[in-house]
């Protein structure tokens, strides 16, 4: 390829540059084969949870139970409409990336300039950069002036970086962040002064496109949860369908009466059948998004809620996540060593001179971030009444620069100079002792995390020379801005710190304005890693580092994605906040991507699981909070429905164990589901949370849910609940009551250990004294409910029919309601000896607490 030099009247031809864009493609990321709502759909209703809504929805329609088959239905379209949803918004993630990428684009070809569309920039097309201009693909800088670009999105940096032309055709690395370097990348913003680039990569070759494709190849981890319950539900209902099959040739054969048999065989199992684990799953994901929601956290994939309570490492971005991404300036110094803080109430005179000649230092309408917060600091007017006379800009030999301003009444001229505080010190002509006290006050200023700028004035001629260095400048002070930490960042830290959640800052910016961030949040900063560091380690130095290292600097994105795949390996689930494209992989492959949305890309957004809408990184802990009780909650409810499931089927199997009667029928069972279905999905989902629920350390993420002693504590809870309706089954027997009263007697005790199987499991460690001290209206309401109707299916007569009861005595009536004091007495007993032993191990130390943040 030739110079650009060689080049640079004409550019490339039209007829060439249609070449090039035959061969290399559109300057955009490749559009990648896009699942179709119908497939996606296909992919949902494989999901075993989802394929039991279906089939119990499909056994109550063949019994004739149409409400209850409706209502299954219905939450399974529900499911797979939300699913649907979500997974064609994610869809769009390398769309928006797309959008990003393919800007309008002033070239120049056949010697002209023009306007064209950024998908047809091509390798060799001379761009002409200017103020406000986004660049359309990555390019080698061939001329400029005062050229800085905003690299945000793909470095995290706040502060825009200065170009400079190449000096030579050798190769270099190409890669954003940093001063002073030859290359401008697709999707930046040109804040500052103008240029000519020569186009050397486009579409999925440049930097942003490289993000684009790792975006394509990353996928989503499911949902632990949704595995186990997976794997919960398929083990139910093949035990429960073989028990059931077992049942019916059982009874057919030893009783001869085959319909009978059916209607057992049916009763066990419905009994069995555990549709209650999918509908609890929906309802507590779809209400959790809700309630997240009302804290201003939008929920895109509701799997990510269940998560939230497991996460032991926070990973956040600075730029735009904890801080707010809008300089502002934050400390005046005057030469004499005085220093003015932006905190203090009103300026002092004396810095009236630094704060006026810093303005007229800056663009009149400025679109670099501090030159902005110049004129925000002392919004007064002070260029308004100026007229500018000429622009001395940035040189790499000399970063500073210098505005001649004429006043519109009076033929003065006036001279207001900026820049870094060592050039600022030379063109001022500072002696020895001046230089070491500036050198000394900037770098006071730089550990706090301040970028800092030098501001100096002169008195100018009609004839003004060649260069900054013809004025004589006096030294006016130092300006220091800084990017503020959001205010309920350090409240939050040290909540997530009491949780047991390590906080981890990874950042672009140099470790000076890490550490100084990190100190103002409450992050430890003892031990900081920068990128260059992190490039020559290997996977297993990495390893053992990245245990203690809590700061990350200088961070290009690739080596996000690298500390969150490293942290995944060491067993840790990995909550990652970010807002710029260059999070987006990192986003996508955290566990829980946490994407910030006023600020944040489109990319970020979508690649995440999780969007706060304020920004806020205090609603962060607000959805681990929620999280964690919807965790609990969950664990309450599939806690109850193993329970509940216990007494059910044990009733069913009694009559063929020992030669009873039927006891329970299709239309008991169905009865006990409209009990348990709204308990599962609305009493516990109210549940308030436990009070120590930010004190304890996050769930170990290698135990599962359903573990052995989790089945085993419901299955303990229904054995006592079984073993108090049988021993009213056997008082009803043995006060030889009719078949019909004692299947009544039998059913209420049912139903009054299932209304204590609820009480019981409110809490896990609390009395039900503490407990019922917690309000509940969904509680009080199906509580209420249940009384009214159980009363009406004893009193009415087409009531009793139906279900075959024959009206007990109120004596009889009260015995059966005993059963459930007699079990909740039981279990509360139980609880208490459980609790003293939770209470015992929560003192002790626990495996899982992370360092410290």
């Amino acid at each position: 390829m030739s110079g650009p030099a060689e080049r640079l009247p004409t550019g490339l031809s039209t007829q060439e540059a249609g070449l090039r864009l035959a061969r290399d493609g559109a300057n955009e990321l490749p559009r990648q084969a896009r699942r179709t709502p119908l497939r996606i759909a296909l992919e949902v209703i494989r999901e075993p949870m989802l394929a039991l809504l279906i089939a119990g929805g499909l056994i109550y329609l063949l019994l004739g139970d149409l409400s209850e088959a409706v209502i299954l239905m219905i939450l399974a379209l529900f499911s797979v409409v939300i699913t649907v949803v979500q997974e064609a918004r994610t869809e769009r993630v390398l769309e928006a990336l797309r959008d990003l990428t393919s800007p309008r684009a002033l070239v120049i070809r056949d010697g002209q300039r023009q306007r064209i569309a950024g998908r047809e920039v091509v390798a060799g097309d001379l761009l002409v950069l200017s103020e406000g201009d986004r660049v359309p693909a990555d390019g080698r800088v061939i001329d400029c002036q005062s050229l800085q670009t905003d690299e945000s999105l793909l470095t995290g940096e706040s502060v825009p970086v200065r170009k400079v032309a190449a000096v030579t055709m050798a190769e270099e690395a190409a890669v954003p962040g940093g001063d002073d370097r030859p290359y401008v990348f697709s999707g930046t913003m040109v804040v500052r002064g103008a240029g000519l680039a020569e186009v050397i990569a486009t579409g999925p070759r440049s930097q942003i496109g490289r993000i684009g494709q790792s975006l394509g190849e990353l996928m989503t981890e499911p949902p632990r949860l949704k595995r186990e319950m997976g794997r919960l539900v398929r083990v139910f209902a093949i035990g429960g369908g073989a028990i059931s099959l077992l049942v019916m040739v059982l009874y057919g054969l030893y009783r001869g009466t085959w319909l009978e048999a059916l209607l057992a065989g049916i009763a066990v199992g419905m009994s069995m059948l555990p549709e209650e684990f999918p509908v609890v799953v929906t309802i507590f994901m779809a209400m959790g998004a809700w309630r997240i929601s009302r804290a201003r956290v939008l929920t895109r994939r509701a799997a990510a809620i269940e998560t939230l309570g497991a996460a032991t490492v926070l990973c956040t971005d600075k730029t735009g996540t904890l801080t707010e991404n809008i300089m502002r300036v934050a400390e005046l110094r005057r030469p004499n060593g005085e220093v003015y803080r932006a905190s203090d109430e009103a300026l002092p005179d004396a810095f009236h001179d630094l704060a006026r000649f810093s303005i007229l230092a800056s663009a009149r309408e400025p679109f670099d971030p501090m030159e902005k917060a110049l004129h925000a600091f002392r919004p007064d007017g002070a260029v308004h009444q100026w007229q500018l006379i000429r622009a001395f800009g940035l040189h790499p030999d000399l970063l500073a620069m210098s505005n001649v301003w004429q006043r519109a009444d009076d033929d003065e001229l006036v001279v207001a100079g900026k820049g870094a505080p060592e050039a600022i010190a030379e063109l001022c002509g500072l002696d020895a002792t001046g230089r070491a006290r500036l050198a000394s006050d900037a770098d006071a200023m730089a550990a706090e995390g301040l970028r800092v700028l030098g501001v100096a004035r002169a008195a100018a001629r009609p004839v003004l020379p060649e260069d900054q260095h013809g004025f004589a400048f006096e030294f006016l002070g130092l300006v220091g801005l800084a990017d503020t930490l959001r205010a309920a960042v350090p409240a939050a830290v040290a909540e997530c710190r009491t949780a047991g959640i390590r906080v981890v800052m990874i950042t672009g910016d140099y470790p000076v304005t890490a550490r100084a961030i990190a100190a103002q949040a409450g992050i430890d900063a003892t031990e900081i890693l920068t990128g260059d560091e992190l490039a020559a380690m290997d996977d297993a130095d990495l390893a053992r580092r990245i245990e203690a290292t809590t700061v990350f600097a200088r961070i290009m994105p690739q080596q996000k994605l690298r500390i969150v795949e490293a942290l995944k390996a060491k067993g840790e689930v990995v909550a990652m906040t970010g807002d710029g494209v260059n999070d987006a992989p990192t986003l996508k492959a955290a566990h829980i991507g946490i994407a910030m949305g006023q600020r944040g890309t489109d990319v970020a957004r979508e690649a995440s699981a999780i969007v706060l809408l304020d920004d806020d990184f205090g609603s962060i802990v607000k959805a681990i909070r929620l999280g964690r009780r919807i965790y609990d909650n969950l664990h309450k409810a599939v806690t109850f429905i193993l329970a509940v499931h216990v007494p059910i089927a044990g009733l069913a199997l009694l009559p063929l164990l020992f030669g009873l009667p039927i006891l329970l029928g299709p239309v008991h069972i169905a009865f006990l589901e409209m009990i348990i279905d709204p308990v599962c999905t609305l009493v516990f989902e109210a549940e308030t949370e436990e009070d120590d629920i930010m004190r304890r350390p996050p769930r170990d993420p290698e135990r599962p849910m359903f573990s052995l002693a989790f089945i085993s504590r419901g299955v303990i809870q229904g054995g006592l609940a079984l073993g108090a309706v049988v021993l009213m089954l056997g008082l009803a027997l043995t006060a030889g009551l009719p078949v019909d009263a004692v299947r009544a007697v039998t059913f209420v005790a049912l139903v009054a250990v299932i209304l204590s199987l609820v009480l019981v499991n409110r809490s896990r460690a609390a009395s039900i004294l503490e407990a019922i001290r917690r309000p509940n209206r969904a509680l009080v309401l199906v509580f209420l409910a249940v009384a009214v109707v159980l009363t009406l299916v004893l009193s009415l007569p087409f009531a009793r029919h139906l279900f075959r009861f024959e009206a007990p005595s109120w004596p009889m009536t009260a015995l059966a309601l005993c059963a459930g004091v007699l079990m909740l007495t039981g279990l509360e007993g139980l609880k208490w000896l459980t609790g003293r032993w939770y209470r015992w191990r929560r003192a002790g130390p626990s495996p899982r607490a992370p360092a410290s943040t």
